[in-house]
């Protein structure tokens, strides 16, 4: 804020971050200049005291502060992005207009493929339940431009997308929690290897004793905790949800195990935890303990007490109803195969809803979690493919719609059976995201 205070400061992509982004920057910057590609979002910049911007401006400016949104570098370079390239004006995130407002607050970043907003949620639901002052933002929640950041010695709690971080320049995180990686967003970094690099600049600004929690369940996970070991700059410690890894912390056949400190010593048995099931739960929980116990102040058992009333966020394993002896399940939010697959491992004797808008890669990776899946009822744009690729594996009925997926399950779901929407694709062929998505699923169910 202080290098900027007096100049002329663009803004680029005016969604919510980009228009929190302007009322932090106005009375300070000398001139907001607003640029997004819809007419009716600079209307709302210009409310705010921005001024519209065209390329012919960019030269003027001290920083063009760019949201997460607007691509950088594929599948091409947004116009401005190219135009304050070739002017020599640096680009900078939100985040790192946050990092001048942090003053001595302790910084936990989360990123992953898949995790990272449970992970996130629990780390601060631990923090606050145990009296201490916290506060969340980022990918989650609020805009971090109109984050409260509370006293002094508030923890500042932020997920991290690959957007978010393809963007920061200079944002200090103290305790940095990677949960997993699988493909995912290759459009917007090219290819896995562009993905995650976009994502290993979570470890890039880490302050004095940083400490970086790593999820070590699949193998491109592993190597970026062999790349980070060789640099030395991070107190490591890997994290299990099915495993006791080496001087991390792991859950083993629900029972979590602290190894961290050279002696192994049981803490809980997170079995029975409703709102944290399946093994990539576990891991997250693995996640978030390793990063509240590498903060300090929090004895484990308190830790632990926390989790177990953790309620959970809304379209990730959400139990919407048990009725007639059918649980209905609401995990809209995982939109690839991964996310899908860690959610079918977690149930026995499951009616599968899946589909949607498909991402790169197909589905066959999906075959070793239908062993469990007693029928698979698709949707959307994917229903085809799904079924080619689990063709002879599993029973697959393309049902068209959500409604008719939701009416088809009634009709086959028997008592002990787990009705889980878990659609391995993106929801944007029928529904805004997938948060209208889950909360269709939710209305259909109840109603």
């Amino acid at each position: 804020m202080e290098r900027i205070a007096g100049a002329d400061v663009g803004v680029l992509g005016l969604g919510r971050s980009g228009l929190a982004a302007v009322r932090a920057l106005a009375g300070r910057a000398k001139r907001v200049v607003a640029f997004d590609d819809d007419p009716a979002q600079i209307g709302q910049a210009v409310a705010l005291g921005a001024v519209p911007g065209d390329v012919s401006a960019i030269g003027g400016l001290a920083a063009l502060v760019v949201s997460p949104g607007v691509p950088l570098t594929h599948p091409a370079p947004h116009p401005v992005v190219r135009a304050a390239a070739e002017a020599g004006v640096p680009h900078i995130a939100d985040l790192d207009l946050l990092a001048g407002r942090l003053g001595e607050r302790r910084v936990v970043g989360i990123t992953g493929t898949n995790g990272k907003s449970t992970t996130t949620a629990l780390i601060h639901h631990i923090l606050t339940g145990s009296g201490r002052a916290a506060v969340m933002g980022g990918n989650i929640g609020v805009p971090v431009l109109d984050m409260d950041l509370g006293p002094a010695d508030a923890v500042v709690v932020l997920e991290l997308s690959s957007y978010q971080l393809d963007l920061i320049q200079d944002l200090p995180i103290d305790i940095a929690v990677w949960t997993n990686i699988s493909p995912d967003h290759l459009d917007r970094h090219g290819d896995l290897a562009g993905y995650v690099r976009a994502k290993e600049k979570l470890f890039r600004h880490g302050r004095g004793h940083a400490t970086a929690v790593i999820g070590v369940d699949d193998q491109e996970s592993r190597q970026v905790l062999a790349r980070l070991a060789g640099q030395g700059t991070h107190r490591i410690v890997p994290v299990s949800g099915g495993q006791m890894p080496g001087g991390g912390v792991g859950v083993v056949e629900g029972r979590l195990i602290d190894a961290s400190d050279k002696t192994s010593r049981f803490v809980a048995d997170l079995s029975d935890v409703p709102t944290l099931r399946g093994r990539h739960n576990h891991q997250n929980a693995a996640a978030a303990y390793a990063a509240v116990r590498a903060l300090g102040g929090i004895a484990p058992r308190q830790v632990t007490e926390r989790m177990f009333d953790f309620p959970g966020l809304p379209h990730r394993m959400e139990e919407v109803a048990l009725r007639d002896g059918v649980r209905w399940v609401n995990d809209s939010k995982a939109t690839n195969p991964d996310a899908a697959r860690r959610s079918l491992c977690a149930f026995d004797q499951i009616v599968w809803i899946a589909g949607g808008r498909p991402k790169p890669g197909g589905f066959r990776s999906l075959a070793p979690a239908m062993a469990n899946v007693r029928a698979a009822l698709l949707i959307g744009e994917a229903a085809d493919a799904i079924a080619a690729d689990l063709a002879g594996v599993v029973s697959c009925r393309n049902v068209g719609t959500l409604e008719e997926a939701v009416a088809a399950a009634r009709e086959i779901a028997a008592p002990g059976t787990t009705v889980l929407l878990a659609p391995a694709c993106a929801s944007f062929d029928q529904f805004r995201d997938y948060e209208a998505r889950g909360a269709r699923f939710r209305d259909l169910v109840k109603g």
